[in-house]
């Protein structure tokens, strides 16, 4: 009981801290592409760090949502970003990773921060809330494609079940898996505001959206909003290795030497995404905003012809 309580906390503990260090180095990577020395890949701590520091200035129309709001986003995503199987499967709370629960979770933190962007009443606000609803509204049902073809592939939506069986049985090569795949992509950088949908270092107010709905947070406040931002960046990246590349992943019970080889090839996974995301961001531009519809259709239509072939085929 004590070990199983153990390795789950070094699980909550991984995506808790190792969050930031991943956003340090996408950065990093990127500011090297553009041949930039760029910030240390430890910034993202400083910068936490600092703002947690520092007073929390507020309007005065605040209301309670709007101090609240940065406290339930941080701790709906980090819920989230634990349950998803990183470097093992079977721990003291798989039976919790339903990948429904862990979509439940993520929407409950953008309406929260959706409802903190209006509270205070500025036009920033206002445009980057609705923006965020509208891109939201074409990305989940997205998203619920995935897990439909997911489901019908390993028979649960139980993300540890999903990984088990995914490395237990030769898959091979499926047109509905790599549909998915394609579709996750695009969903992933829609709701992490990440090129071409967003740009996370803008704050120009025509093209802003996740930057718009936290312009007036401050303090510990916006720490733990920034923090939460990373943290689900991870989540996602996450649910591409416990999904699609499952492989090294141990299996509890297991060793000490088996779960350190787990979080190490974990480890290497994240930075392997995190380096194709920035040569991706790098080469492509941000496209408007009326374009983001377009863009995000094409993964719902990529997830709802996985969920068809898969459906009319279980071989395809």
């Amino acid at each position: 009981m004590i070990t199983d309580l153990f390795t789950q906390g070094i699980q909550m503990g991984i995506v808790l801290f190792v969050a930031p260090l991943l956003m340090g180095i996408i950065r990093k990577i990127k500011a090297r592409l553009l041949r930039h020395r760029g910030a240390s890949v430890f910034q993202p701590y400083y910068d936490i760090f600092r703002l947690l520091r520092k007073d929390v200035m507020m309007a005065e129309n605040a209301s309670w949502l709007y101090r609240v709001a940065p406290y339930i986003v941080f701790a709906a995503i980090w819920v989230a970003a634990a349950l998803v199987p990183t470097f093992a499967t079977g721990l003291m709370f798989s039976w919790a990773t339903d990948f429904l629960a862990i979509v439940a979770l993520l929407g409950t933190a953008r309406f929260a921060l959706a409802l903190a962007g209006m509270d205070v009443g500025t036009s920033f606000g206002g445009i980057g809330s609705s923006r965020e609803m509208m891109i939201s509204s074409l990305a989940e049902p997205a998203m619920l494609m995935i897990i439909f073809t997911v489901a019908l592939l390993a028979g649960t939506t139980q993300l540890s079940l999903i990984a088990e069986y995914i490395s237990a049985n030769p898959i091979g090569l499926r047109a509905s898996l790599a549909l998915a795949f394609i579709a996750l992509i695009i969903v992933t950088l829609a709701e992490n505001a990440r090129i071409p949908v967003d740009n996370p270092t803008t704050h120009l107010e025509l093209t802003m959206v996740h930057e718009a709905m936290i312009l007036e947070y401050s303090g510990r406040h916006l720490a733990l909003i920034e923090w939460a931002a990373s943290i689900k960046l991870l989540l996602y990246l996450s649910l591409f290795g416990c999904i699609f590349i499952p492989f090294g992943m141990a299996s509890a019970p297991a060793s000490a030497g088996q779960y350190a080889i787990g979080i190490i090839l974990y480890l290497a996974k994240l930075l392997l995404a995190g380096l194709f995301l920035a040569i991706g961001e790098t080469a492509v531009a941000k496209m408007r905003v009326f374009r983001v519809a377009e863009f995000l259709g094409a993964a719902l239509i990529l997830g709802l012809l996985a969920t068809i072939l898969l459906f009319v085929s279980r071989g395809i």
